[in-house]
């Protein structure tokens, strides 16, 4: 019940190339691909985000009294 040998991968590579085709699956791998792209652009977006959120010593107000 170990992990899976090199016969088992095999297998399992010729079962996915029969039932979705060789022209198929590099059209699947440039999606998955881009799909990953994607992924990381948005997550570095939302980083970006989070850092421009954060309050900064310059846009913290003054608590002078006098003013």
């Amino acid at each position: 019940m170990g992990s899976l040998s090199a016969w088992h991968w095999l297998i399992v590579i010729a079962a996915v190339v029969l039932l979705f085709g060789s022209a198929k699956l590099p059209q699947m791998a440039r999606s998955l691909g881009q799909s990953a792209r994607v992924l990381k652009a948005e997550a570095r977006g939302m980083k970006a985000d989070e850092e421009a959120a954060k309050p900064s010593a310059v846009d913290k107000p003054n608590d002078d009294p006098k003013n």
